[in-house]
């Protein structure tokens, strides 16, 4: 694979940057600023964004999910808080499975612990879980096993409230009856178009953990340069330096795993994507929360702080984490896929 940008994706790239830096939040106060996210969400439904990956000739996507993680990884940055993550993963939904477009914005239900998406025995098993990335939307996907596949169905989603993610907000969804979606020419999912889709959910939550981390270093480099302590800028101080430096390469090894889960998620037989998202997922988990942190420690007491804008890329990344499994869930995934362990080598 080529890991260069395009001039096409590097002009998305920089559209999303613009976006982002006009319109997403500069101070947690800003979060509570409806004129500001009216504006936010605007921007983001004039864009189109949202249906990078609805279908067009013979099923295929508009955008290749590479393209679709520059988008995410962009609006991470901000941390925007308008719904991409939800209604970009219900639109892949549908396109796998051949449904018409949604009327409204709609997200996807996942299991209460966010691994997977919830998955009902019939259409008379009432569905609960997690509506994720809900702000604004009036539905959400989960599936129905069938004797010869799963069948997309919807439940509708009200009360978005933010929890673990302020950027975010999630709702609970208890007992909700499963609605058959419109329209005909939809098909059953496989497990393997289940397996494409994880695949590419996976590649696009390491792409918005690889935004919130370049947001939360910016922020912390912007205050290093102006924090003095000792008539000097706390970014000259060696420990700073090495501090965010090691922030910085775990940023670059976090973006080159995310551009190949990417690329795979397009590219390669969905059993092979999806061990390679999880690589990636594995690999991103686990450096966002380093980094975020360190974000937070560079700030020193104010980091600690509501008014301090590091803990709200820190709390978002936490959310990115558990969507689809953290770095045990998904170490498991490689580990399964690449059938290692045994009684052959003593490993369990």
């Amino acid at each position: 694979m080529d890991v260069r940008l395009s001039a096409e994706q590097q002009a998305l790239r920089e559209a999303a940057a613009r976006l982002v830096d006009d319109h997403a939040p500069g101070s947690v106060a800003e979060l509570d600023d409806a004129a500001r996210t009216a504006r936010l969400e605007a921007a983001l439904t004039g864009s189109g964004w949202r249906e990078l990956r609805a279908p067009e000739d013979e099923g295929r996507p508009l955008a290749s999910a590479v393209e679709t993680a520059i988008v995410a990884e962009e609006l991470g940055r901000g941390p925007a808080d308008a719904s991409f993550l939800g209604p970009t993963l219900a639109t892949e939904l549908r396109r796998r499975a051949g449904a018409e477009p949604a009327t409204a914005l709609e997200t996807v239900l996942l299991r209460p612990d966010l691994s997977g998406l919830v998955v009902v025995e019939d259409e008379q098993t009432r569905c609960s879980g997690v509506a994720i990335d809900a702000r604004g939307v009036a539905s959400a996907l989960a599936l129905v096993r069938t004797g010869h596949g799963y069948d997309l169905v919807g439940v509708p989603v009200a009360g978005a409230s933010p929890g673990r993610d302020l950027t975010r907000p999630a709702a609970m969804v208890e007992g909700a009856a499963p609605e058959r979606l419109p329209g005909a020419g939809r098909r059953l999912l496989t497990a393997e178009d289940i397996e494409a889709w994880s695949a590419f959910t996976l590649a696009l939550t390491c792409a918005d953990l690889v935004g919130t981390m370049r947001g939360a270093v910016d922020l912390a480099r912007e205050y290093a340069s102006v924090r003095r302590q000792y008539g000097k800028a706390i970014g000259s101080f060696q420990s700073v330096q090495h501090m965010l430096a090691d922030a910085f390469v775990s940023i670059e090894g976090s973006s080159s795993v995310t551009r190949h889960a990417a690329w795979a998620a397009d590219t390669l037989p969905p059993g092979e994507a999806l061990a390679a998202a999880a690589v990636a997922k594995a690999y991103c988990a686990r450096a966002a929360r380093e980094v975020c942190e360190t974000a937070i420690q560079v700030h020193g007491g104010i980091g600690m702080t509501w008014e301090c804008l590091a803990h709200i890329h820190l709390r978002r990344a936490l959310l990115s984490t558990q969507v689809l499994g953290d770095v045990g869930a998904n170490l498991a995934r490689v580990v399964a896929h690449r059938k290692i362990g045994g009684v052959h080598d003593g490993l369990r």
